[in-house]
This record gives structure tokens, C-alpha cells and sequence, in this order.
């Protein structure tokens, strides 16, 4: 998954579906032909990878994220735990309770998934 897929994905996840010229527009700032034929690009790429599907009604081409914000981030964590903790995910999960930038309250809701894992 590159940075400018990704791109597209967040925007469809926090706005729902869109169109091409939409998510130019939010993406770019503008719609222009090079912009306008990058992102078409890039959701060709993301509906082969089965990310994106297509809604063809009426003419216009309608893209909806297939693949959940929570299943990207899982895939990502997994190959994050392969590739530096051989595939451990304790040295992460370690490092992220003991990081000075979560909330009081983000640890309370680890804690409380832990306690409901663990039963």
C-alpha cells in the first residue's frame, strides 16, 4: 500500500463513497487532467488490490473502501511484528503502553482490553 493509495482510502473511510472528481478535489485541492488521471490511477490499483469497489449506476463511477481502517492497520502491525520483532507482537504492543504520548485515558482503554481478552 503506497502513501497516495492510503491517501485515497482515508478520504473514502472518513467521507464514505465518492467519485474520481471528488476525491481529486479533497485529495488535490483542484481538479486538473494530471491529478483527475492520477487518482483514476490509483483506484484502478486499489479496486485490483480489492480495496475499493466500483458502483457504475447512472454513468458515473462511485468508489467505496472494501477494506476496513481496523483490517489495514492489523495487516500493517502484523508485518510491522514480522519484519522487526520476528513476529512477536509483545515488543509493540510494550513499546506502545509505555510511550509518553498516550492519554491517561487511551491507557485505561488498553487496560480494559486486556482484562476482557484475558477472560
Amino acid at each position: 500500500m503506497t502513501e497516495a493509495e492510503l491517501a485515497i482510502l482515508q478520504v473514502l473511510w472518513d467521507g464514505g463513497p465518492s467519485t474520481i472528481r471528488r476525491l481529486t478535489e479533497l485529495i488535490y485541492g483542484e481538479v486538473g487532467a494530471s491529478s483527475y488521471s492520477t487518482v483514476q490511477k490509483l483506484l484502478d490499483r486499489l479496486e485490483a488490490k480489492g480495496c475499493v469497489s466500483r458502483n457504475r449506476n447512472d454513468g458515473v463511477h462511485l468508489f467505496a473502501a472494501t477494506l476496513r481502517r481496523d483490517e489495514l492497520i492489523a495487516r500493517r502491525l502484523r508485518d510491522v511484528a514480522d519484519t522487526l520483532c520476528g513476529g512477536s507482537l509483545t515488543p509493540l504492543l510494550t513499546h506502545l503502553v509505555r510511550s509518553e504520548r498516550l492519554s491517561e485515558e487511551e491507557r485505561a482503554t488498553l487496560r480494559d482490553l486486556i482484562e476482557r481478552v484475558g477472560r
